[in-house]
């Protein structure tokens, strides 16, 4: 029997018998090993390890076993919206989907979309969840809330809040020309400022000061740059050095967020990155979700500085974004993770289908043959969301001295018989059916393909029953929206018709 450093005995969990992935390359062997996992660290792997008095045995004999999944970008504002839409431009979506467009929610809703959002993640495999979520209006005890459902559902989930100080309207190209007055109250963008409340504040006064949580770190979530002002920028910078924390941001998403810097940023020669590099955001801290509209020397500066890339490949083709450019960023060497995004502009959140649909979009982004893709997805989809989040040594890989998060995958699933490459199959054939056991800080989340750390149907229920109050205002925003929608066709024409200096959608131009 062994004891943790408080006296108290350890929690141990033996993973026997699987067989263990512990490479990125399609060429990598899964091995037959034992995994022992103590107070939430790997402790041992052997070909046979003995289960310690009292451990807990999860058997994975016909299993593969794989580092738990990274969703390096997610939004759990908005997982009751799933289903809701079709394709539209990101400027559009925002005003369909956004807190800022819809009534305060309540504590039980929000509580409750952070549960179904997590279990969705890790039904799928997925361990930890960068979470960049909007509260709006800001109350504490909705914040108390999502930490709360991270910890008792039992995902890893690193909480960043998304803030700005900027209104949306001034931040998108034509829309305070092109909309009457009068309207210009109704429009809104993915977090807008709140002068009732300092978040910043808040959040260091209430947790980042505090004991450290089991499953909950943070992170800063800037919505945007051009939403931020210097002064927001310097202060997060700031904070984010004080308390060593990563910096996750929305960046060239759109082609309107491109024209958005060619139009404002005149001193920066039109560049979002020359402004961040000026104002000592660069650097392995930062995060950037999306960059689709990237210039070949911006490319060149993130490289320079070691500054990160979060793809999220799902939404970047449902809201028209565009496809970003993956081989400049690899052959740049760029580092980055891949991330879901949305419920409502990706509609999944499930990592088999973000490494997918990222292969996809690199082959077709580029006529000549090209390097590998799947081992890229997988490294992306693990190692890359490790990095993204500051834990190289500590996520994303199966090796002793990392966190227990651990998944096992059902060999005998067609999907790998026969099992000629353990990557590719992952990448290109699994959807998440194959998704047995899912373990998270050595605590078995979910076996047998069923939740344990509370009641599923439960919570199935009392997301169904809040379910009719979120549509009811989602009608309500789609109707208020579509009332503009010449605005903001024009609006969007215009942005296409302007010289942002690339195409990244596939236009036949």
């Amino acid at each position: 029997m062994h004891e943790n450093h408080s006296g108290l005995p350890a929690r141990e969990l033996l993973i026997r018998g699987g067989h263990v992935l512990r490479g990125t390359s399609v060429d990598s062997q899964p091995e037959r090993l034992d995994i022992l996992i103590r107070d939430g660290v790997i402790v041992e792997l052997g070909a046979r390890v003995d289960a310690p008095d009292g451990a807990d045995v999860l058997e994975a004999t016909g299993k593969l076993v794989i580092p738990g999944m990274i969703n390096s970008h997610y939004h759990s504002h908005d997982t009751l919206a799933k289903g809701t839409l079709e394709e539209e431009p990101l400027e559009y979506w925002r005003l369909l989907a956004l807190p800022p467009q819809f009534p305060p929610r309540s504590r039980d809703e929000i509580k409750a979309r952070t549960l179904i959002g997590a279990y969705e993640n890790l039904r799928a495999g997925i361990t930890t969840v960068q979470d960049m979520v909007t509260l709006f209006p800001f109350d504490p005890d909705h914040l108390d809330a999502v930490v709360e459902a991270y910890e008792e559902i039992g995902l890893r989930a690193v909480v960043g809040l998304q803030y700005a100080d900027k209104k949306g309207i001034t931040t998108i190209p034509y829309w305070e020309e092109i909309f009457p007055a009068e309207l210009h109250g109704s429009l809104s963008t993915a977090a807008e400022p709140d002068a009732k409340v300092d978040q910043l504040a808040h959040l260091e006064d209430a947790y980042l000061t505090g004991a450290p949580r089991e499953l909950v770190t943070w992170a800063l979530g800037p919505s945007a740059p051009e939403r931020c002002s210097p002064a927001l920028v310097e202060r997060t910078v700031a904070l984010a050095e004080k308390y060593d924390l990563q910096i996750f941001t929305h960046i060239y998403e759109s082609r309107a967020m491109a024209l958005q810097a060619r139009l404002e940023y005149t001193q920066y020669g039109g560049s979002l990155i020359r402004r961040l590099a000026d104002e000592g955001m660069l650097g392995p801290r930062l995060n950037l979700a999306h960059s689709v509209w990237l210039l070949d020397e911006e490319i060149g500066i993130l490289a320079e500085t070691g500054t990160n890339v979060v793809i999220n490949p799902l939404s970047n083709v449902k809201l028209k974004s565009g496809i970003p450019p993956i081989h400049a960023i690899e052959e740049a060497g760029i580092s980055f993770g891949l991330g879901c995004d949305n419920s409502s502009c990706s509609d999944a959140q499930n990592m088999f289908q973000a490494m997918k649909m990222f292969t996809a979009m690199t082959a077709i982004s580029r006529p000549d043959p090209g390097p590998t893709q799947a081992d890229r997805a997988w490294h992306a989809a693990t190692r890359g969301g490790a990095h993204a989040l500051g834990r190289d040594n500590g996520i994303g890989h199966i090796e002793v001295g990392f966190v227990g998060d651990v998944v096992t995958i059902d060999l005998s699933d067609p999907t790998f018989v026969p099992l000629n490459s353990a990557v590719r199959q992952l990448v290109y054939a699994e959807s998440g059916r194959g998704v047995i056991d899912v373990v998270v800080n050595g605590r078995t989340v979910i076996k047998d393909r069923t939740l344990t750390t509370m009641d599923p149907q439960a919570l199935i229920e009392r997301v169904r029953e809040l379910a009719p109050q979120y549509l009811a205002d989602f009608e309500v925003v789609r109707q208020r929206t579509e009332k503009l929608r010449p605005y903001l066709l024009e609006a969007h024409r215009r942005t296409w018709n302007a010289d942002v200096g690339l195409n990244r959608l596939f236009t036949g131009e």
